[in-house]
């Protein structure tokens, strides 16, 4: 399954009828204000991804169980490190994301589209919609086979030995804590109004995609509790960009400086929020999204 760039023109929605009125610029940030819906109970869940393999491509999901504490079950559960990275699956402690393979400095993993199997731990890398490797990240054989593979497929760009990493429980992601990862479409599609170019969504690499909530309007959140299928979360910060986002998800091209253009639109870098899940439950596509307090 998957999802098409947000039109630029997306933002245009915003300042119809149905959210008449304006933008204020407050301490940095385009807010939205006089809007006609209540945005706190209109929004709902457009999409869902995970990532298993740090810095590869996700994988849309219908539904998923969330654990309080958790982040997305197998959301970058595995990373390939680049060179000694110090990480102990005995003793797992976050890493920055740079002793890794990811699109900050790899932007040419971004041509490859990557399946994970939770059944048989079996990876699969294509190109082109050619299939190119098959194996198993649960045993010795596979992670040798996928290690030599980027090992080729990096070339000079490897610093060192290639690496798949793992360690039970523990998750990549470039925050230490565990969250989940909520992205607005309508300011994904503000950033396009403003430099004239449509830009997908999957530059931003989030869990969750929300439809309904005006542009900018997560940044109003922090500190806020949401109620989304039978879970629920408590948003606990921004997102800061890095130049990950610079890549194009369908190209693999560094085409647009993404931090760069949110910082001349809003004054900062940042595009998104980390929730933590405070309840277990399920969230499906299409769930409404309720601003608790």
């Amino acid at each position: 399954m998957g999802i098409a760039p947000v039109s630029r023109k997306g933002i245009g929605a915003i300042l119809s009828a149905e959210f008449a009125g304006g933008l204020d610029v407050a301490r940095g940030i385009v807010k939205k204000t006089g809007m006609g819906a209540d945005p706190a109970e209109s929004a709902s869940v457009s999409s869902l991804y995970r990532y298993p393999v740090k810095g590869l491509s996700g994988e849309r999901l219908a539904s998923v169980a969330l654990a309080p504490g958790a982040t997305f079950p197998m959301d970058r559960a595995y990373a390939l490190e680049n060179g000694p990275s110090g990480f102990d699956p005995e003793a797992p402690t976050w890493q920055p994301k740079i002793k890794f393979l990811c699109l900050m400095r790899n932007a040419s993993i971004a041509a490859l589209t990557t399946r994970y199997d939770d059944a048989s731990g079996m990876l699969s890398v294509s190109q082109g919609g050619s299939l190119l490797l098959e194996a198993r990240l649960t045993d010795d054989v596979g992670r040798a086979a996928v290690e030599t593979f980027f090992q080729k497929f990096m070339g000079s760009g490897a610093r060192g030995s290639i690496r798949v990493l793992q360690s039970p429980g523990h998750s990549f992601s470039d925050v230490a804590k565990k969250v989940v990862s909520i992205i607005n479409l309508e300011s994904v599609a503000a950033v396009g109004e403003t430099i004239d170019r449509d830009v997908h969504p999957l530059r931003f690499r989030g869990n969750l995609h929300v439809a309904g909530w005006p542009a900018w309007f997560e940044t109003q959140l922090v500190g806020r509790e949401l109620e989304i299928g039978t879970t629920r979360l408590r948003v606990v910060k921004m997102i800061q960009r890095c130049a990950a986002t610079e890549v194009n998800p369908e190209t693999a091209e560094r085409d647009i400086a993404v931090p760069e253009e949110l910082y001349r639109l809003t004054g900062e870098d940042d595009c998104g929020i980390y929730a933590e899940v405070t309840t277990a439950g399920t969230i499906a596509e299409g769930d409404s999204i309720r601003i608790l307090g």
